[in-house]
């Protein structure tokens, strides 16, 4: 135990001695970018599943014409042999993940592979950035600083990608409550016009696209969906969950008891839309009174101070040089 103890004091030194006060963190961070570079090369020759080769064999694949080797090929083809790594392997969080994803925007296969792959890789970079950033800099001061230098980085680097995507969610979701009324007051005439509900959520898609093209997206898959024989309440059920607002499951909610009960969808439409313009209205005048009360903070900060200079640095001016000619 002696001898450990011993070898490990001189290891220490020796590498304080050469690289300094952080020689021990540099060996053990170099240490783990070498495992990890080591390891790479066995990741990326993995091995292909036998069972899956008789699968592809059976089913003709493994064989088969360029029609199928495009349709299961993507540009994110590289990212497929790591997604036991970059996939979450509970079943409820990949489903969670998946919808996050569509919330904000991204519906492709590999959408979560990205979102995995760049937090590791910023988180990474992050970490290699704060440790050139005190190798250079020579340690920044105590090894306390040194150490948050290299973390925080990294901290920011991983957790980025995931305040993007909340971002994301939250510009949709402000986008489709903006464009929501507009479009309800679309359909409703072009229901009054004679239009079923299947036309209508076809053309409202087509005219609101280029100002909201987000809700107009959502609207088009509704309008496939409905095309491809898909049951319409369980379209309209689907969209409420990948758009997650309140008021468009409401919407759908009313639509579903209109033809449940055979009751007039343009009636349905005239209230709900009425509701939603009373709402927006409601929104605007919300943010318009919390104005004054966050523009407070920047007027105390940028205008009191240079108002106070103009007023009483003459007065200060004059006080001073009466007291130093008095004396």
């Amino acid at each position: 135990m002696q001898f450990f103890t011993g070898l490990f004091d001189s290891v220490n030194e020796f590498l304080v001695a050469q690289l300094g006060e952080l020689g021990p963190l540099i060996a053990v961070g170099g240490l783990g970018v070498l495992l990890v570079v080591a390891v790479l090369p066995s990741l990326m020759k993995k091995q292909k599943d036998p069972f899956k080769t008789l699968r592809e064999e059976r089913t003709g694949t493994a064989t088969g014409g360029k029609k199928d080797a495009l349709r299961q090929a993507g540009k994110n083809e590289k990212l497929d042999r790591f997604a036991q790594y970059l996939e979450p392997q509970d079943e409820e969080e990949l489903s969670a993940t998946q919808l996050q994803m569509i919330r904000a925007g991204y519906r492709s296969k590999s959408s979560i592979q990205m979102f995995s792959f760049a937090k590791l890789a910023l988180g990474i970079g992050g970490l290699l950035l704060g440790t050139l950033y005190v190798l250079i800099s020579g340690g920044g001061g105590s090894a306390q600083n040194s150490i948050l230098m290299v973390v925080v980085p990294g901290f920011i680097g991983y957790y980025a990608p995931k305040y993007w995507i909340q971002r994301r969610i939250q510009a949709r979701e402000d986008e489709i409550n903006g464009g929501f009324p507009d479009a309800l007051d679309l359909m409703l005439v072009c229901v009054e016009a004679g239009q079923s509900l299947d036309q209508a959520i076809v053309k409202v898609a087509r005219e609101i696209k280029p100002s909201y093209p987000a809700l107009a997206e959502e609207f088009e898959i509704v309008s496939y969906e409905m095309k491809a024989g898909k049951d319409k309440t369980k379209v309209l059920r689907d969209m409420g969950e990948r758009v997650g607002i309140q008021d468009v499951n409401s919407f759908i909610t009313t639509l579903i008891q209109s033809s449940t009960f055979g009751t007039s969808i343009a009636e349905a439409l005239r209230v709900y839309a009425d509701e939603m313009r009373d709402k927006r209205v409601m929104r605007a005048e919300e943010k318009a009174n919390k104005l004054p009360t966050k523009l407070t903070l920047f007027t105390m900060m940028f205008c009191v101070p240079p108002l106070l200079i103009i007023l009483i640095g003459p007065s200060v001016y004059g006080i001073a040089t009466d007291l130093n000619g008095g004396g």
